[in-house]
């Protein structure tokens, strides 16, 4: 036995490195753009993204906006000064703001509240007790239930992955092929992941802290979970843990989150990929089109089978590779049981989470309500963080009625996948059994549509796009903007005057709305909203004409707040002339001229507020309903932030705050 830094790659990492699974037949949207952005130039005179387009105006009543499609007037203006970009190992910030550190790796907040030691000795039950590793997505929910407090309330953050930081010495112990070897070890690996719902509140200082009450607690990769929906009980998620297929335990590697208007959180699980294994030499769909190998990630928890610690196969069960009779002798399902949303009530400590299958199973990056109308159905917006993947819908059966809400509409709707078309209109294609005679040859029913959701929407010919990630909708116009994250593949030799991109290392942030802005609507429209691109990029890729002031690659999280300000942040692989660390960005849509695009002549308005540490990913954000206090989190910080010294990295919460109290940006 050895003890090394483990052999876990990077996420990040391994989307860079991998192909695309998609097989459908349409054309990758890299095509559509180019034939998009070449009929817009033909029809504007060669006068690029700044001409009026679709979306010029649109919606902009809604907001105080004038009938030509100016800016509007009545919703205010950014307030702070972009900043530099920086490449220290700090947190920077705009002038006149505040910034307080909170809840880092390992902060005790539960149980028996067991201290964090900075030499990576906690104990695997000492981690299930403490804050997980690498925070993302995240919301804010204010005590009491359904007030607006904007001093107390329960922050619900998702714990994406772990590092080789999280073990004592240099790293768990191995065999020589690098699989763990120590059971203790690898519950501290899965008790690192996760969600973990805490209560804090602000002090008179004006600082938050951590109140040590009963809402808080740890959901894990090992936590007992409810299946629900079509794909609930299916045979698909038979396994030897439960032969009804009604439950499973854990959720890993979640990424973006979503919230409901019934006081819910959704966690996202995406790259489960990397912590099931298969020595199958043909993998059937479910696990073939999910990327399955023989290695995952390196986590290779499957190697502790056997242990004489090990309860009901709690280990065994990350080797999908059957090994029974059948599906109920063993684990061969069991990665079938991931790759959902997982709803979690965070009022109610004792409430088991919940998968609901009926949204499909793929990577999920986040699941972002559209506009939310009494007496309408919700549309939750969804991408597929992946090369080539598609983008997604849900759409309930039910009406919302706040009076009286159903807190399992998530069971009953209806899931559709976006194709996309070069004239700027787009169509959400039903994922539907029942309904698509399309699917009937491919499939046998919904649970296995759902479970197979990739699959049914290669069938359906969606449109491959640049690994789309997090959603979010514009409060004011009803809009919906995704990140699509970048696309390395696109080679120099399939570029042309009208999309010169190629490779595609920067991203972009698409829009769409919805026809007659209805959220059960089947056809929409499309645009891009701003292309990522260094500086000093030849105008033909910097599109947009962003500067050294917001410059920026890779967009990743992205959100609105109810105000209108849209905040977007990266996750950078991809060079910028400033050379700076991972960023966040706000610009105010409804105040850009013309079709409301990033472009020459708007890009001033967009303007960097956040720069984060040495190799770390800005990712997740919120606001107290006051607009006061921001929350934003820091993942995978490469330095020794935020302990500095020689300390170990810590993934961890920043707040920020202004000087003079006021509300953030504005």
């Amino acid at each position: 036995m050895t003890r090394n830094r483990p052999t876990i790659t990077d996420p990040d990492a391994i989307k860079e490195m991998e192909g695309s699974l998609s097989n459908s037949s349409s054309p990758h949207f890299n095509q559509i753009l180019e034939a998009r952005v070449s009929r817009r130039d033909t029809l504007r005179g060669g006068l690029g993204l700044a001409a009026t387009t679709i979306f010029a105006g649109a919606g902009l009543s809604a907001c105080g906006g004038d009938s030509n499609g100016g800016a509007n007037a009545a919703t205010p203006g950014l307030s702070f000064n972009s900043i530099a970009g920086s490449s220290a190992d700090s947190v920077s910030i705009p002038d006149g703001y505040r910034m307080q550190v909170l809840i880092p790796w390992g902060t005790p907040f539960t149980g028996s509240f067991p201290a964090y030691a900075g030499d990576g000795s906690n104990t695997a039950a000492e981690q299930a007790q403490q804050i997980g590793a690498n925070h993302d997505g995240m919301t804010f929910f204010p005590l009491p239930e359904r007030s607006e407090s904007a001093t107390r309330g329960l922050l619900v953050i998702n714990h994406e992955y772990s590092n080789p930081t999280l073990f004592a010495g240099d790293g768990r112990a191995t065999d020589m092929n690098g699989a763990p070897t120590d059971a203790d070890e690898v519950r501290k690996d899965i008790n690192a992941h996760g969600v973990s719902v805490v209560e804090i509140a602000q002090g008179t200082d004006r600082n938050w802290g951590v109140i040590q009450g009963g809402f808080n607690r740890r959901i894990t990769a090992a936590t007992p979970m409810s299946l629900s929906g079509p794909a609930a009980g299916s045979e698909f998620m038979v396994t030897a843990y439960d032969n009804s297929g009604m439950t499973t335990r854990g959720t890993v590697n979640n990424c973006g989150r979503g919230f409901t208007p019934w006081g819910t959180y959704l966690a996202c699980e995406e790259n489960i990929q990397g912590y099931f294994i298969t020595t199958e030499a043909n993998p059937p769909r479910d696990k073939a089109r999910y990327g399955l190998t023989d290695t995952g990630f390196g986590y290779l928890w499957s190697n502790v089978a056997g242990d004489p610690s090990e309860v009901n196969g709690e280990f065994a069960r990350f080797d999908t590779t059957p090994s029974g009779p059948d599906a109920a002798s063993d684990y061969r399902n069991e990665a079938s049981t991931f790759g959902w949303l997982v709803e979690i009530d965070p009022f109610n400590p004792a409430a088991t989470p919940v998968k609901r299958t009926a949204m499909g199973r793929f990577r999920h990056e986040g699941a972002e309500p559209g506009r939310i109308v009494d007496g309408r159905p919700i549309a939750f917006y969804m991408g597929d963080d992946a090369r080539g993947e598609y983008m997604y819908k849900f759409v309930t059966a039910e009406a919302w009625d706040p009076a009286q809400p159903n807190t399992n509409m998530l069971d009953n709707g209806t899931l559709y996948v976006a194709r996309l078309d070069a004239d700027g209109s787009g169509e959400w294609l039903p994922l539907d059994y029942d309904s698509n005679p399309a699917l009937a040859s491919d499939f046998v029913s919904q649970a296995d549509v759902l479970v197979n959701t990739r699959t049914a929407a290669d069938v359906l010919g969606a449109t491959p796009m640049d690994r789309p990630e997090w959603s979010t909708t514009d409060p004011s116009t009803g809009e919906i903007y995704f990140t699509l994250t970048n696309n390395t593949n696109r080679g120099p030799d399939q570029t042309d005057a009208a999309n010169p991109r190629g490779p595609n290392t920067h991203g972009h942030v698409i829009r769409l709305a919805e026809n007659d802005d209805n959220p059960a609507a089947t056809g929409f429209v499309w645009d891009i909203f701003v292309f990522g691109s260094n500086a000093n990029a030849d105008p033909s890729f910097n599109i947009s004409g962003l500067t050294l002031d917001n410059e920026f690659g890779s967009p990743d999280g992205l959100w609105f707040d109810k105000r209108g300000v849209l905040w977007i942040q990266t996750d950078n692989g991809a060079p910028l002339d400033s050379d700076t660390n991972d960023q966040m960005l706000a610009v105010v849509p409804a105040q850009l001229n013309g079709d409301r695009t990033v472009n020459p002549d708007t890009q001033a308005s967009l303007k960097r507020f956040f720069v984060g540490p040495v190799g770390c990913e800005v990712t997740g954000v919120e606001m107290t309903p006051d607009y006061r206090t921001m929350f934003v989190n820091i993942q995978h910080p490469g330095g020794n932030w935020p302990d500095g010294g020689s300390a170990r990295p810590r993934s961890a919460t920043v707040i920020i705050s202004r000087e003079d109290d006021g509300e953030i940006a504005l």
